[in-house]
């Protein structure tokens, strides 16, 4: 176990320090390379905390939809194998939980991507409203 600052944390210190220090002291195309290296910095950061039990969850979804047995396959090999079934026709939108998978890898990109999304943040409200 590291101690603190975590990766995450570290993120979050350079991205501010660029956008606090010196994003104000530079201009033109410098400032927009500045913003460019703290938005990457926070892309990141998200990607750090949401990608792990994303992923897993994808993995676990992909599994039960291929109805894969083999736990040795990674998720780029479940991905192709969804997408060759799709290519040839054996997946379609009528296959159970093929939308609902599809649905929620996009929404989990967009929360690392675009996490101020308007469409992602109804969403993720509407679905937490449907929980409780």
């Amino acid at each position: 176990m590291y101690d603190r600052p975590d990766p995450v944390e570290q993120l979050a210190a350079v991205a501010e320090f660029l956008r606090d220090q010196v994003m104000p002291r530079v201009d033109g195309q410098l400032a927009f390379h500045v913003r460019v290296a703290a938005n990457m910095l926070d892309t990141v950061s998200r990607q750090t905390r949401l990608a792990p039990e994303a992923e897993a969850a994808e993995l676990a979804r992909l599994r039960n939809l291929l109805g894969s047995g083999d736990n040795k396959a990674t998720l780029d090999d479940l991905n192709r194998e969804l997408c060759e079934r799709i290519a040839l026709g054996r997946f379609d939108i009528d296959t159970p939980g093929l939308c609902d998978h599809l649905w929620r890898v996009t929404l989990d990109k967009l929360a690392v991507d675009q996490p101020r999304y308007d469409t992602l943040l109804r969403l993720l409200a509407a679905a937490k409203t449907k929980e409780a």
